[in-house]
């Protein structure tokens, strides 16, 4: 088992910044690959940004060049520095982890196997 706790989310102005943690406990972290979901009410979960276990990272048209996800696999912990947030972004955000290879899709929710609390993002206009 894998124990996921999101820290970092809050109440920012459009255009701010800030970072969110995804802190791992109970396995060798550096044996999963991370990704970042969000979600608003009535919609479903949708897929912000990944990072594998050698790195490579993965995000959508939709927030690249805005959002980065990185990893400190020392710390056990991910990260995603959000810039330059817009009202939109407003959401829950989740991040999953997976030790799964081939079965992995990094924008796909169901490929992952943990999921952690979810943190409040709120961008204000």
């Amino acid at each position: 088992q894998v124990q996921l706790v999101e820290s970092g989310g809050g109440l920012v102005q459009a255009g701010g910044s800030l970072r969110l943690s995804c802190t791992a406990s109970g396995r060798t972290f550096s044996n999963y690959a991370v990704g970042w979901f969000r979600q608003t009410p009535g919609k479903e979960r949708e897929f912000v940004a990944a990072i594998g276990w050698s790195g490579t990272t993965y995000s959508p048209d939709s927030v690249k060049g805005r959002f980065t996800v990185s990893r400190d696999n020392v710390k056990s912990t991910a990260y995603l520095q959000m810039n330059t947030l817009k009202p939109e972004d407003t959401a829950v955000y989740y991040c999953a982890a997976t030790s799964g290879g081939s079965s992995w899709s990094p924008w796909w929710a169901a490929s992952y196997d943990y999921w952690g609390q979810g943190t409040q993002v709120s961008v204000s206009s």
